[in-house]
């Protein structure tokens, strides 16, 4: 327990600050910043905040020699984006004044251990105490930001060569190197394009009437030919093989993005998006559909414990991670258990990846209800409503 005095001038009173950490200290060896003012602490305490979110102590003040008033409270030498609340405290009476002393941290502030200073001022004195305040980032798959792409409903999203690559409707392509800035390329179609991997050195999407474009750098895209006209939904890569997914159960192959066979899937249901992760192969689809696959050839079916519609998969960081209609998100770390997971948010999810540390979902522009079944074997699933990205 740490005691400030702060005398009024001429007064010979004193008003007693003792500050209580309610949050474990941490020592984390880089600094950045500095404490502001250049005078000693009076005391030193400590706080651990993750991007986007806050820690508090308890800060209890005891006046003492009859003194009634205002304490100022400000934090010296934070960078942009960490904030202190309350920044005052009255003091009247003679009991305690007990007050939970919040730091706020924005996303956007760097991982990192920040050296900043809290100051009191009251009754024409000045104290400070100490601030070790550690910044870490959000777990992963734990924590979601919204993020707008500016264009039309996306589908799908995928990680390789340093950049994030995201399809939709209309032929969308989209690249971001942080999942923040997005830029549009030139696909060369109108199709909806409803899956995209990156394997081999390779980016493959697909999408509607046999759709698949192929690139090397996502920014540059190629067609080609696959032999089937049904809708394909989604596709992955792992183990040397391109794994395509889509209607009336399809599931193809491919070594190289080129060269496709088609695979016995035992199920009718739309397959909308498929993943590749620790040996294992897992497609998902219409009804909470989810199978799975060691090799791609052979496949199981799963229970998910939902009947929404399923639209993507991804495998990272020693789980798989699913989303669809509703804002419907599951986790498994072995492709067979699944557990759902709060989104917040009744958007549906079309497409999940996994890179840099963080899940990234995209999605539609407005709440959708369920997607009507296919009518037909060249009609295409509707998993989203049509608006802003």
């Amino acid at each position: 327990m740490k005691t400030l005095r702060l005398y009024g001038a001429g007064l010979l009173v004193a008003l007693l600050l003792t500050l209580t950490a309610c949050v474990p200290s941490t020592s984390v060896p880089s600094t950045r910043g500095s404490g502001g003012s250049g005078s000693s602490p009076d005391f030193t305490f400590t706080l651990e905040v993750k991007q986007g979110s806050s820690g508090t102590t308890r800060l209890t003040i005891t006046p003492h020699g009859g003194f009634t008033g205002t304490v100022s409270l400000s934090l010296v030498g934070a960078p942009s984006g960490v904030t202190l609340s309350p920044t005052s405290v009255n003091v009247t009476g003679s009991d305690p004044v007990i007050v939970n002393l919040t730091v706020s941290v924005d996303s956007g502030v760097a991982p990192g251990t920040y050296n900043l200073q809290v100051r009191f001022t009251g009754g024409g004195t000045t104290r400070t105490a100490a601030l070790r305040l550690t910044v870490t980032a959000p777990d992963a798959g734990t924590t979601w930001t919204l993020r707008t792409s500016g264009g039309n409903d996306l589908n799908s999203a995928t990680y390789g060569k340093g950049l994030l690559v995201a399809v939709g409707w209309d032929g969308t392509i989209l690249t971001s190197p942080d999942g923040v800035s997005w830029t549009a390329r030139a696909s060369g179609t109108s199709n909806w394009l409803l899956g995209v991997a990156h394997g081999n050195g390779l980016f493959v999407a697909v999408g509607e009437g046999g759709t698949i474009l192929t690139s090397r750098d996502g920014v540059n895209w190629t067609a080609r030919t696959l032999g089937t006209g049904y809708s394909l939904s989604g596709v992955t890569y792992g183990n040397g093989l391109f794994v395509a997914v889509g209607e009336d159960g399809t599931i193809l192959t491919s070594p190289d993005g080129v060269s496709w066979t088609a695979r016995a899937s035992g199920t009718s249901n739309w397959l909308l998006g498929v993943a590749h992760g620790n040996g294992l192969f897992v497609a998902v689809g219409d009804g909470g559909a989810i199978l799975t696959s060691r090799d791609g050839m052979s496949w199981t079916q799963r229970a998910s414990g939902t009947s929404n519609w399923l639209s993507g998969v991804t495998y990272g960081n020693g789980l798989f991670v699913a989303v669809g209609l509703g804002g419907t998100i599951l986790t498994s770390p072995n492709g067979v258990s699944w557990t759902a997971r709060a989104s917040g948010t009744g958007y549906s999810l079309s497409g999940v990846t996994y890179g840099n540390g963080l899940f990234m979902a995209v999605g539609e522009g407005a709440p959708s209800s369920p997607p009507p079944e296919p009518e037909t074997s060249t009609s295409l699933p509707r998993p989203i409503a049509r608006g802003a990205g």
